[in-house]
């Protein structure tokens, strides 16, 4: 261990909590922070992943904010040159998401709202990646159907998946499933938002942290330990420093 301050770990309550503050008393909206945090992920596959060998991307995208970051960061990938596919299986009703695919259309991105089987192995077929952006820190288990099987399904494909917050079927504040086809599942690169969860003590592979938004009036009133973010970048490589609950 170096000899770094530990980062701050929020628990699912305390993020909650975070999140309302950052749209109350930090005076952003919803959409600004979801732009924010899907730029850092866009990033975060840039870094990790170059378009000479993963430029065909299924962006997996859940019902809730975390599903909206991934819709985000499918744009920003294709602006970068990357080929990005949006699985979307249970689409949002609110404006927000439906003016987030609008944009996705009119770059002619795929976007995916029934789930089959057979489709969704088709497409991880034509994958060379995935960004994991199912469930985010509000996640409680069980994990419901179609997410199950779409979740198994990406296991067993073998491919390389980044995860945005937390790695979907996680519970927050404890971890990965402890039995059934998921408790296995580790994708190989994490970003989380904001602050780490709990949940980071278990997970095993390359970990960055988004989110350059947190002012230090709310730092100070949550007693947040977060890293310097370097030069103009939206992301910090956080492997292997030391964390600590709040």
């Amino acid at each position: 261990m170096s000899g770094k301050p530990a980062i701050s770990l929020l628990s699912a309550s305390v993020a909650k909590a975070l999140d309302g503050e950052l749209m109350s008393t930090g005076a952003f909206s919803v959409d600004q922070l979801m732009e924010l945090a899907g730029l850092s992920v866009s990033q975060v596959v840039y870094r990790e992943y170059p378009r000479s060998s993963h430029v065909k991307v299924l962006v997996c995208c859940g019902p809730g904010n975390n599903g909206g970051d991934g819709l985000v960061a499918a744009r920003h990938l294709w602006q970068y040159g990357y080929q990005p596919t949006v699985y979307y299986p249970k689409p949002s009703s609110p404006d927000l998401y439906k003016r987030l695919c609008k944009q996705l259309e009119d770059l002619d991105i795929p976007i995916h709202t029934t789930h089959t089987s057979d489709s969704f192995h088709q497409l991880l077929n034509q994958s060379s990646l995935i960004v994991d952006s199912l469930f985010g820190f509000s996640f409680k288990g069980p994990v419901r159907e179609p997410f199950g099987e779409i979740l198994s399904a990406i296991v067993d494909s073998k491919l390389h998946v980044v995860s945005v917050d937390a790695p979907s079927s996680w519970e927050i504040d404890e971890g990965p499933q402890k039995e059934g086809p998921l408790k296995n599942f580790n994708p190989n690169v994490l970003i989380s938002l904001t602050a780490p969860k709990p949940c980071c003590n278990f997970y095993k592979g390359k970990h960055y942290l988004g989110g350059r938004f947190v002012s230090k009036a709310i730092k100070e009133k949550y007693h947040l330990q977060l890293p310097p973010y370097p030069g103009m970048d939206q992301i910090v490589n956080i492997t292997d420093e030391p964390l600590a609950t709040v």
